[in-house]
This record gives C-alpha cells, sequence and structure tokens, in this order.
C-alpha cells in the first residue's frame, strides 16, 4: 500500500498552526538539565492521548555503567532524569521498523537579558520561531511527531513498529539515548531530525568531556609570592592543550572522513571556578573542559595521552610538579561515528528528500556528536540526523526556520511512508 505525496503535503498544511503551537509549548518548557520532568510528563500525556503506548521511566531505573557509550555522571541526580518511549506498534509486519529519537534537553540560556526576547517565551518573527531549544532541537522533535500525526490524518499508519523517543542527557552524556537500548527498544534503523539544514548528517567526531581539579598554596595578596595561584596555574595547563589540539588537527588531515573538515578537533575550557577570597592567593581551581577526540582513537588512549599532556604542562610548574592536578571524567566519553554510504537507510532517505524537494540532499560531517553514535556504532542499527535549518544552537535568539521545518516534516512523513510501509487505519484497525 502506498500514499500519495500530495496527500502528506495537505496533511502537513493541514495541521501546521497545530505543529506551531505544539512546539511553542515544547519550547516553553525550561528544561535545562535536571529539570526535563515538567516537559517530559507532558509529552508523555500528548503522546498517549494520541493513542501511543507510552513507557515512562528514569534514568535511576536503568543499569547501564556496563553498556558501551556509558559516560561518567556527576552533579545531577538520574532520579529526576525523565526518558519517554512511545511505541506504534503494528498488528502485521508490512515494512521495516524504525526509532524516531530526538532529545528535549537544553543547554543554559546564560543572560536572559543579552536575549532579544526571554528565552523560554517562544517568539515567532519574521519566518522564524525564537527560543531557547527551538532548534537544537524540538522542532525536530515537533517534526517526527506530527510526521506520524500527517501519516493519520491520510487515513494510514506505519505497517512496521515505530518507537518515538525523546530523551534527555544528550548535552552531556548521551545517557538517555543508552538508556532506551537498555530497556531493550531495538530496530531496523534510528533516524535522529537535528537540525541539520536538511542535509544528510553521515558522521560525527568522538568528544570527551574533564574536569582539571588544581592546588595552590594560599598567602596573603601582600605577600603573594609565598604563595601561589591555582587560577593563573590552569592557564598554563589550558595552553598546553591548545598546542595538543593544534598536533591533532595536524594528524586528523589523513583521516578518510574528517580530513576534509578544517580543524575539526576543538578545545573549549568551558566552565571555570576557583579561590575563596579575593585578598588571598588562590588555593583551588576547577575547569570544565571538552575535547574532541581524535577519530580512530580508543578513548581510554585518547584519555591517557591527555592526561600525560597535562601532567607534562604540571611539571614546569614549580607547585603543580610536587602537587600534580586531578582529571575527572565528567561526562561525555563518546566515540567518533560514520554511517559508510550504501545503506537502504541512506538510500530510503535521500529518496524522500528527492521526492519533496527536487533535489538531491548534500550531506556533511560535524566536529561535534548526535546521539546517533549509539545506534550505528554499539548497536548495529543504522542511523543518521536529518532535520530542519537552525542557527546559533548553543547562543543568543536561538531560532528555526519554518519554510525548513514543514519541508522537513514532509520529507519524514515520506520517509516512514516508504520505509515502514503503510496500513490503512479504517481497514486495519
Amino acid at each position: 500500500m502506498t500514499i500519495e505525496l500530495a496527500d502528506i503535503v495537505s496533511a502537513v498544511e493541514g495541521n501546521w498552526q497545530s505543529q506551531l503551537n505544539w512546539l511553542k509549548r515544547l519550547v516553553s518548557f525550561p528544561s535545562l538539565r535536571g529539570k526535563e520532568a515538567p516537559c517530559q510528563d507532558w509529552q508523555a500525556r500528548d503522546f498517549a492521548a494520541r493513542g501511543w503506548s507510552v513507557d515512562r521511566y528514569t534514568l535511576a531505573e536503568v543499569e547501564m555503567a556496563h553498556l558501551p557509550g556509558f559516560s561518567p555522571v556527576m552533579d545531577t541526580d538520574y532520579e529526576q532524569a525523565v526518558q519517554v518511549v512511545a511505541a506504534l506498534r503494528s498488528p502485521q509486519r508490512g515494512g521495516r521498523s524504525l526509532i524516531l529519537q530526538g532529545h528535549v534537553d537544553v543547554v543554559p540560556q546564560g543572560p536572559s537579558e543579552m536575549w532579544a526576547s526571554p528565552p523560554f517565551q517562544p517568539r515567532i518573527h519574521e519566518g522564524r520561531m525564537y527560543g531557547r531549544g527551538a532548534g537544537d532541537m524540538k522542532s525536530g522533535v515537533s517534526a517526527m511527531v506530527f510526521a506520524l500525526a500527517a501519516l493519520g490524518q491520510a487515513g494510514y499508519a506505519p505497517a512496521a513498529d515505530v518507537y518515538v523517543q525523546t530523551v534527555t542527557e544528550e548535552e552531556c552524556t548521551g545517557n538517555g539515548a543508552l538508556s532506551t537500548l537498555g530497556r531493550g527498544y531495538r530496530a531496523d534503523a534510528c533516524l535522529i531530525p537535528e537540525p541539520t539544514g536538511q542535509n544528510v548528517l553521515r558522521g560525527t567526531v568522538g568528544v570527551m568531556w574533564f574536569r582539571l581539579k588544581l592546588r595552590g598554596r594560599p598567602a596573603h595578596v601582600s605577600r603573594s609570592e609565598h604563595g601561589t595561584n591555582a587560577i593563573l596555574s590552569a592557564f598554563g595547563l589550558i595552553e598546553a592543550i591548545r598546542e595538543f589540539t593544534r598536533e591533532l588537527n595536524q594528524r586528523v588531515k589523513s583521516h578518510p572522513w574528517f580530513g576534509k573538515l578544517e580543524n575539526p578537533i576543538k578545545f573549549n575550557p568551558g566552565k571555570i571556578s576557583g579561590g575563596d577570597w579575593a585578598s588571598s592567593t588562590p588555593a583551588w581551581c576547577e575547569v570544565d573542559c571538552r575535547i574532541a577526540v581524535l577519530p580512530g582513537t580508543p578513548l581510554a588512549d585518547f584519555r591517557r595521552e591527555l592526561s600525560e599532556v597535562v601532567a607534562k604542562a604540571a611539571r614546569r610548574d614549580a607547585f603543580l610538579a610536587n602537587n600534580l592536578p586531578e582529571i575527572e571524567w565528567n561526562g561525555f566519553q563518546a566515540d567518533d561515528y560514520v554511517l559508510e554510504p550504501g545503506s537502504e537507510f541512506e538510500a530510503a532517505m535521500r529518496q524522500a528528500h528527492r521526492a519533496v524537494t527536487g533535489a538531491e540532499p548534500r550531506e556533511t560531517l560535524l566536529p561535534a556528536v548526535t546521539d546517533c553514535r549509539f545506534y550505528g556504532r554499539y548497536y548495529d542499527i543504522p542511523s543518521l540526523a536529518y532535520g530542519p535549518s537552525s542557527t546559533d544552537g548553543h547562543g543568543f535568539d536561538e531560532f528555526v526556520e519554518l519554510d525548513s521545518l514543514k519541508s522537513a516534516t514532509i520529507v519524514i512523513a515520506r520517509f516512514i511512508s516508504d520505509w515502514c510501509g503503510v496500513r490503512s487505519i479504517e481497514t486495519s484497525a
């Protein structure tokens, strides 16, 4: 059984205002790390109202530490980390099963007064919806939900099982995605509608988070030469890692995929804290950092090499040489991932894009990370990202292009109908 593209387009157009209202509601939730539960509970109720079977659980309920891809957890309570999986099960297997996955966690908004409008009060202006999470990636979540709604509006349902997953922790560990696999959900492919500009996202680098913990010798500032300054000592370690990053970007040039990108190994000291008193030299400093992993490098080997860089730099500091800094691996420990060309999954995704837009989709690689790696690298479920156009996902005035969102929704609906097949709701209820 097939569904005409015109019927999909008509259904998406008919639901468009509902989709915008739904997305506005989703963006209005300040679903920062540890505060995602209200957003997830709202979605669980919404999915249940659509007639989908809903599994709502927390990360504390899933044993994951032994699973490949697990990242260490600090500074958050997994009793509050709610995940949602909605199942649309077909009474007969007429096609191939599918996971549609999106994350609802968002990064901190920074000073709200530096936004043109409040970050959690979504605003539509000149064809864009603004708000924290509007692009990364709540718009993509709306696309996968309303792609399925469009099929239902046209009188059809997928002919194979579909799992709609909304997860947390994508921005810091990926353990939300991993939990769905630990809970047993599997399918023939996984589509993640991250904001790719309707390009096919083929691959992502690995990413590692770590915390540098330094000590110093406190002294009154008037006698600062008799103490040490842990904050200033941290600068030397940061510069050493920056030099290491420059070396890695030379080494990556020989990689068959990521060598195509200019300087894909990015390092960022993203958060620093230290000291206790303005008139005392700081006795401690902590720096939270993110660095891309050299593609093809086992994570244990990369941690060892990075640790050696830090230790070598510390030995150049008179105090740190005898008080070596600690490194805590406190988040992402993520491998790189590439979906190699030639899969039936990618071919179906490209065909859907061509059918809707009349053009061949471009492919892209990302010097960052997505949840695709869990499915494609660890569980042999081909996975890629494809979604709407967005800009400034972690910056001020984040937005999604609404024309692109509508187009992506149509493409995803067409892809679902081709990949899963469709069945008439009237005759198979």
